[in-house]
C-alpha cells in the first residue's frame, strides 16, 4: 500500500532531511548527471527550500569527503559536477583508448584571440593574426560548443561578433574568464607544440 499523501508531502518538506541525507541526495543527482548542476538548479530536489547558501556549504563539505577518492567535486562554469582526477584519467584511458588529438596552430591561436579578445568578429581575428581565417575553423570550433555568435557589430555588413561559452569554460575547468591563464602562457603553448596534448582541444587539421 502506497503511503498516505500527507506523508509524501511531508517527506518533501526540507526540515525533515538530515545534512547527512541531504548531503546524499546531491551526490546522487551529481554522480548520475552527465552535465554540471547549478545551485539554483540543485535547490529544485529540496523544492526550493534550502537556500544557495547552505548547499554551497553542503558541497564544499562533499567536495571535502571525496578529496582523496579518484573521482573530485569541482566547480565551473555551468555548475558542480563529479569528475575523475587527472592522476587516474590515464588507467581509465586503457578500457577505452581516446583517439589521438590534432590540433592545429590556426585553431589555436583563433579560439585564444576570441578567448582573451572577446567579442571579436572574423575581421578582429584575421587582423590579430595577419592571415585569412578558414570557414571551418570558426566552424568546427562552433560545432564543439566553445564559441557562439553573441550578435553582430553595428557596422556597415553587420558581421557577427563571436565569444566563448560556459561550455569552453567547463572543459577547462573554469568558473568564469578571469581565471584563463596569462596570454603569455597560452601563447606559450602555442609556440611550443602545434599539438600539445595539455590543452583539451580535439579538432581537424588546419593549414591558414
Amino acid at each position: 500500500m502506497s503511503a498516505p499523501l500527507t506523508q509524501l508531502n511531508q517527506l518533501d518538506t526540507s526540515d525533515t532531511l538530515s545534512p547527512e541525507k541531504t548531503q546524499r541526495i546531491l551526490e546522487a543527482a551529481l554522480l548520475t548527471t552527465s552535465e554540471p548542476l547549478p545551485i539554483n538548479e540543485l535547490r529544485k530536489l529540496f523544492n526550493l527550500e534550502l537556500s544557495a547558501t547552505v548547499l554551497s556549504k553542503l558541497l564544499e563539505e562533499i567536495r571535502e569527503k571525496w578529496r582523496d577518492s579518484g573521482v573530485e567535486l569541482v566547480s565551473v562554469a555551468s555548475g558542480w559536477r563529479f569528475q575523475t582526477k587527472a592522476d587516474i584519467q590515464p588507467y581509465l584511458e586503457r578500457l577505452t583508448p581516446p583517439k589521438a588529438p590534432r590540433y592545429s596552430r590556426a585553431v589555436l591561436e583563433t579560439l585564444a584571440i576570441i578567448a582573451y579578445r572577446q567579442p571579436v568578429t572574423r575581421g578582429d581575428i584575421e587582423e590579430i593574426r595577419g592571415v585569412s581565417v578558414s570557414g571551418s575553423v570558426l566552424k568546427a570550433l562552433t560545432t564543439r560548443g566553445w564559441i557562439e555568435s553573441i550578435g553582430h557589430r553595428n557596422v556597415p555588413g553587420k558581421p557577427a561578433l563571436f565569444a566563448t561559452t560556459q561550455h569552453f569554460l567547463n572543459d577547462l575547468n573554469l568558473r568564469s574568464l578571469e581565471e584563463l591563464p596569462p596570454l603569455e602562457e597560452m601563447k606559450s603553448l602555442i609556440d611550443s607544440n602545434d599539438k600539445n596534448p595539455d590543452l583539451p582541444f580535439e579538432v581537424p587539421e588546419e593549414h591558414n
